[in-house]
């Protein structure tokens, strides 16, 4: 049994102290003064008594909490956060702000395995997957900073489908009401494609948004940009998407991020429209955000919006996402970019 308090549901919470003999509505205390007031020591949580407090303690139970390294601020208000987990390992989260908008983009895993050619985290290789209270707690400590998040979107280092289980308890502890209450249509998880997953999401009871990372309209460019379309073509992650549709009713974000000459073309467009005819979908067109070791170029602000046009006059939803955190390397894709030439900096 994990014995982080700040990994556990609500329901398993009242398992837990149920079984320890005691009332079923004391776990609603514990789960709100970790996850609302953000309590990180169990002698913190008052209304249990100190007897109850000390048996948790004495049985192994605590409650985790990261360490902040370092803040990067970026001059258009987007926040870099460094993290150390507690056998050492780092990442990395962003907040965003657009108007009275605050989203926190927060990480799945160290590094990450599926080895994007445009992304610097994958340059870090795959290290281990995160808990559930390790991706709950980078929203905790944002919040701390003083910043009201708004939205969640699982798109920092890592692929969210591949920590499946940690993913979806995190995406139930911050949709709580007695927790941060995030909505559930704010909070995204961001993928590359894995079908089976995409496919399982769809059976739980909570249905974050989904967005799918496509970069290209055709298995022989999209496997040259992401190797894992080789295991999941894209034909097979259509059919998942479809299968999510028909199972929840959302709709789903498509994202694809725009190299210069690569798949940047009004053809690119065009193709990319074909494919998504008959989805419930919209599209984001990202700014390739360069990194040290890579040759790539981001594609012009002309060559963006004639893509947009292309597939908006195929009546598909688009949204251009221009780059924010640039001067921080908090932009998609550059997450980890500052360790490539040694380990991060220690704040």
């Amino acid at each position: 049994m994990a014995q982080d308090l700040k990994d556990k549901t609500l329901s398993e919470l009242e398992g837990l102290v149920v079984g320890m003999g005691r009332p079923k509505y004391l776990a609603r205390y514990i789960f709100s003064f970790i996850h609302r007031h953000g309590v990180t020591d169990i002698s913190q949580i008052t209304p249990l008594s100190r007897a109850f407090r000390e048996k948790l303690s004495q049985n192994g139970f605590h409650i985790s909490n990261l360490k902040t390294v370092r803040t990067f601020e970026d001059p258009d208000r987007t926040i870099k956060y460094l993290f150390e987990l507690q056998d050492g390992n780092r990442i990395e989260a962003v907040l965003l702000s657009d108007g009275g908008r605050k989203t926190a983009c927060i990480s799945t895993q160290a590094g990450c395995a599926m080895n994007c050619a445009f992304c610097a985290t994958a340059k870090l290789k795959f290290r281990r997957n995160l808990t559930a209270a390790e991706i709950v707690d980078q929203v905790n400590a944002i919040h701390k900073e003083g910043h009201k998040i708004s939205n969640v979107v699982y798109m920092g280092m890592g692929e969210p489908l591949e920590n499946y289980e940690a993913v979806v308890r995190s995406v139930r502890i911050l949709n709580h009401p007695a927790g941060w209450n995030i909505g559930i249509r704010h909070l995204t998880i961001s993928t590359c494609g894995i079908p089976p997953a995409i496919e399982k999401l769809a059976c739980e009871d909570v249905h974050p948004r989904l967005a799918i990372s496509l970069n290209a309209p055709a298995d022989s460019l999209r496997t040259k940009l992401m190797p894992i379309n080789s295991k999941y073509p894209i034909a097979a992650i259509i059919n998942a998407v479809k299968v999510y549709q028909m199972r929840t009713r959302g709709r789903v974000t498509f994202e694809y991020v725009l190299i210069k000459g690569l798949n940047d073309k009004v053809m690119h467009a065009g193709m990319l429209a074909k494919l998504l005819a008959g989805l419930r979908c919209n599209v984001n067109l990202i700014e390739y955000n360069p990194h040290p070791g890579c040759q790539s170029v981001a594609s012009g602000k002309e060559a963006i919006e004639r893509f947009a046009g292309t597939l908006e006059k195929a009546g598909i939803e688009t949204v251009i996402r221009f780059k924010k955190g640039q001067r921080i390397k908090a932009g998609c894709g550059q997450l980890g970019a500052d360790w490539l030439s040694g380990p991060p900096e220690q704040g």
